[in-house]
């Protein structure tokens, strides 16, 4: 893997190393790739499809649920939309790379008729498959930084075509626990002041009852929920230019200070090199 770029001083190991990109003619498509030695990812979620490999060490995260582990030579794969963390899980951390697509890529990709995919596994091991896949990123991220736009989009198909036989057609949408109504309402309103007993009573229980009840429904406490809801909307603000300023007010954070670190621990860089690195200068 190439050497990666130096991240700012939030990072607590100065191995720590993260990097993002935006393909000019691949709208949906995000790149990442990174080696993380210490540093621990707070509970969060991606609009689209998570889709990486580990190429070297070993990563430990939970997602659905479950605590995983995926070594050297793993795919994880992630449904959009879904809460994880994300940790080293060995002394040397792991190096990875991941792409990250928005659903209407993958069924311009697929042809409208097609399903979406959903994934057997959070976690793959079949290391050639997994060794293919890097490449293809790998290809990927150079015929963006070239501008080559026809091999932005063959790397692109290649990659899926790589994935298309670990998946399955998506099952219907299941309400877990009953807040499926509560989080669109949350989601509605990020920018409001929430409280516990507000959340509470809008499902219809005291704290203490819907404090237990969510979190044994999602495995993150209800602000852990709506944090990572509120980092979700000002990534995407983020992308489309929006200055950090406006994005914190926008998602009821603090201020851009506490945007910055809230976004670091979540995303692992601060929202002006992610601005910066995917090629979108504020709006003035």
């Amino acid at each position: 893997m190439p050497t990666l770029e130096v991240v700012p001083d939030h990072f607590p190991h100065a191995s720590d190393r993260a990097s993002f990109r935006r393909p000019a003619a691949l709208p949906g498509v995000e790149l990442y790739r990174a080696r993380i030695v210490r540093h621990c990812f707070d509970p969060h979620a991606h609009e689209g499809y998570g889709l990486g490999v580990i190429e070297a060490g070993a990563e430990r995260f939970r997602y659905r649920g479950r605590e995983h582990e995926a070594p050297a030579g793993a795919l994880v794969l992630m449904q959009p939309g879904e809460l994880h963390t994300g940790a080293p899980a060995c002394a040397q951390g792991w190096t990875y790379r991941m792409l990250y697509l928005d659903e209407a890529v993958l069924r311009q990709h697929l042809g409208e008729d097609a399903p979406l995919w959903h994934f057997r596994t959070a976690v793959h091991g079949d290391a050639a498959r997994a060794r293919h896949f890097g490449r293809g990123l790998g290809a990927l991220w150079a015929a963006q930084e070239e501008g080559d736009h026809p091999a932005q989009e063959a790397a692109l198909a290649h990659c899926l075509s790589l994935l298309a036989p670990l998946t399955q057609a998506a099952p219907p949408p299941v309400e877990r626990g009953g807040f499926a109504r509560l989080q669109a309402r949350l989601r509605e309103a990020l920018a409001h002041p929430w409280r516990l007993a507000e959340m509470a009573a809008l499902a219809g229980m005291s704290p203490s009852h819907f404090q237990r009840s969510f979190s044994a429904c999602h495995q993150v406490s209800p602000h852990q929920w709506l944090m990572a809801q509120r980092l979700a909307e000002a990534k995407r603000l983020l992308a489309q230019g929006e200055p950090a300023a406006t994005v914190a007010a926008a998602v009821g954070l603090t201020d851009q200070a506490h945007l910055t670190r809230r976004f670091a621990a979540m995303y692992g860089t601060t929202p002006a090199r992610y601005q910066r690195e995917i090629g979108r200068r504020p709006l003035a």
